[in-house]
């Protein structure tokens, strides 16, 4: 239902509200035209609001919509949804920056951009005109309204709604200004009270309208009745207005955002008819959950570590490690895609929203994050290896940095241990894994036991130096792993000791030990520890001069 107040009454609120010029419709349509891209390529954005640290949502929502423009040939863009002031953080939008870039999820377009294009800006806060010709067009067709509410007025409303068992909200009778006469909106206006601009809403609850989502399908819905708030009185508009004139003059066509939005969206759809605009497709997905005991939740920037991008940046997960798992979160066959493409670029996979579909509230799953993360880890060259986490180290562990920059080589061979060959070893998921796994090589780090007191050698320790003359004189760090095997199995048998486990499990009283006990020995002289990566590898990377070395001091 239009407004009462005649056309001169609409004109004298539209000049009170917005006394300068502003841009029309049709100019705005000149103004920012249709793309021209390949027919069914897809144009999406993210829309992230500065209001503290980056939520691991935003990282997945940004990763579907880049994904799904740019494997249709289409374009992506991140525009900042800031008009929230009273909830805006300093420097929030730098971090969300930074994070997609860290991530490598590139944008065709907004401020991070190499070319922010054609479509801008893209910060809300510096498109209020666009949003003020909005209004002023809603205000001449009489669907929308100025509202002079107190919020003490407001909360009254709510209680009197709740002592008759009336719906909360602003509408039908309970909508104190939507049919105020002209001369009483005009002296609140000289009176100079503050106001908000509602949406005159033609819809009616006992109606159903019918919405179609890319995830949830087509549902039928009662429709919006409620007036709601479009322009705040600070001038800036509330997400609901933003979005709309924003994703129309921004040429959307394809909306990727969490379910909590699904309840607007016969709302939204109001706006676009309002407007006379044709609504982009929306796609409603599913938050990332967690168990909390025996039930589902969804993640909590209050609650858990995880729900911020930057706890995964700080434990130093490689990027595409986090991206892989969310691919593999949203769809179910990523991982098998990966085994049958185990070298190929992740963003060879091709994202369906049909599988999306399928993805009833995804369970984050760190053990499935740090296996995937090893395979990812597994695939980059030892030079790629030692510049990601130095890079890491630089800032989150600076001795460690300095530590493996004291010998560039020798840091590159222990890194290098066991990166060629069928069996590339699988044992870091993320950075800070790795100090804890290599110190030992550095000699600054390193503690030498006696092997007389190590009790990881008690069995042995009669043994040991015998063991340890042995290989020294017939050590060459030149023997590849079956030659160095080879010398460790004859010393092992010259000193009572089975060269083959399945000749000690049948008659364990013949030998001291096995071959595994002979090898356990240098593991723990040289590492301090009974588990090493390949052994034969571990002491070419120490080099000669360094393995003689320990193992003398160690006797």
């Amino acid at each position: 239902m239009a407004s009462s107040i005649g056309p001169d009454g609409l004109n004298e609120i539209v000049a009170t509200v917005f006394p300068e010029p502003l841009a029309t419709l049709p100019e705005l349509e000149q103004r920012y035209p249709p793309r021209e891209l390949p027919e069914n390529a897809m144009v999406t954005r993210v829309g992230p609001s500065p209001t503290g640290f980056m939520h691991i949502g935003t990282l997945y929502v940004g990763l579907l919509s880049e994904r799904f423009a740019h494997q249709s040939g289409g374009a992506c863009f991140i525009r900042i949804e800031d008009t929230d002031k009273k909830r805006e953080v300093e420097g929030a939008a730098d971090f969300i920056y930074d994070g997609f870039d860290r991530f490598e999820i590139a944008f065709d377009e907004g401020e991070n951009a190499d070319s922010k294009g054609p479509y801008g800006p893209y910060v809300q806060s510096r498109r209020a005109g666009l949003y003020h010709s909005g209004v002023k067009h809603l205000l001449e067709q009489g669907l929308a309204y100025p509202c002079f509410d107190t919020a003490e007025e407001l909360e009254a409303l709510r209680a009197r709604q709740q002592a008759v068992g009336a719906r909360p909200g602003y509408y039908g009778e309970w909508a104190a200004w939507r049919d105020r006469p002209i001369e009483e909106v005009r002296a609140a206006f000289r009176a100079g009270t503050p106001y908000v601009i509602r949406f005159r809403s033609p819809g009616d609850m006992e109606r159903k309208v019918r919405t179609d989502d890319m995830i949830y399908g087509e549902r039928l819905v009662a429709e919006n009745d409620h007036d709601i708030v479009i322009m705040k009185s600070d001038g800036l508009p509330t997400y609901h207005l933003a979005h709309i004139i924003d994703d129309h003059f921004m040429r959307t066509t394809q909306v990727i955002r969490g379910d909590e939005w699904l309840p607007s969206l016969p709302t939204h759809l109001q706006l676009f008819e309002a407007f006379g605009w044709t609504p982009p497709a929306y796609a409603h997905i599913a938050p990332i959950n967690k168990m909390d005991g025996g039930s589902k939740r969804k993640l909590s920037k209050r609650k858990d570590p995880e729900a911020s991008v930057g706890y995964f940046v700080d434990l130093g997960y490689p990027g595409d490690a986090l991206i892989e798992y969310l691919l593999n979160l949203a769809n179910s066959n990523f991982e098998d895609w990966r085994k049958e493409n185990p070298t190929a670029d992740y963003r060879q996979f091709v994202v369906s929203f049909e599988k999306l579909r399928n993805s009833n509230g995804p369970l984050f799953d760190f053990v499935k994050l740090d296996s995937i993360s090893r395979e990812v880890v597994a695939r980059l060259s030892t030079e790629a290896l030692t510049a990601e986490l130095l890079a890491w180290a630089d800032v989150y562990d600076a001795e460690f940095a300095a530590l493996l920059r004291q010998d560039p080589d020798y840091t590159t061979r222990i890194l290098g241990i066991e990166r060629e060959g069928p069996k590339v070893r699988k044992d870091i998921a993320k950075w800070s894994d790795v100090r804890p796994e290599m110190e030992f090589f550095l000699d600054s780090r390193f503690q030498q036991t006696p092997a007389a007191d190590n009790p990881l050698l008690e069995n042995v320790a009669a043994e040991v130096p015998q063991i340890v003359a042995s290989f020294m004189e017939t050590y060459s760090p030149d023997d590849d792993g079956e030659a160095f095997f080879e010398k460790l199995k004859t010393i092992a048998r010259d000193n009572g000791f089975a060269e083959k486990a399945g000749d000690y499990k049948k008659n364990p009283e013949a030998f001291k030990g096995t071959v595994a006990d002979v090898a356990k020995v240098f593991r723990v002289l040289l590492s301090g520890r009974a588990q090493t990566p390949d052994l034969s590898s571990v002491m070419r990377a120490m080099g000669r001069d360094r393995v003689f070395a320990r193992l003398n001091a160690a006797l």
